[in-house]
């Protein structure tokens, strides 16, 4: 039987109000996949989105399904 579990990763709003826009850090995002790799999850698919904020900025988030067996 397998498990599956999603989660939103996106950096800080701090970003997005000071810069206008805020990108994911590849090395945090490699962090917050090890992380779930190391309870035995596997990444199934990511979709990336850019969220609006406070009509005057963005940021770059990603939706990741993941999956282990039970």
């Amino acid at each position: 039987m397998k498990e599956y579990k999603a989660v939103v990763y996106s950096e800080g709003i701090l970003g997005s109000l000071f810069l206008g826009q805020s990108k994911v850090d590849p090395e945090r995002f490699s962090d917050f996949l090890n992380e779930y790799a190391a309870e035995g999850w596997r990444v199934i698919t990511i979709e990336r989105e850019i969220r609006r904020m406070l009509l005057v900025s963005s940021r770059e988030a990603y939706l990741v399904v993941l999956e282990r067996d039970r």
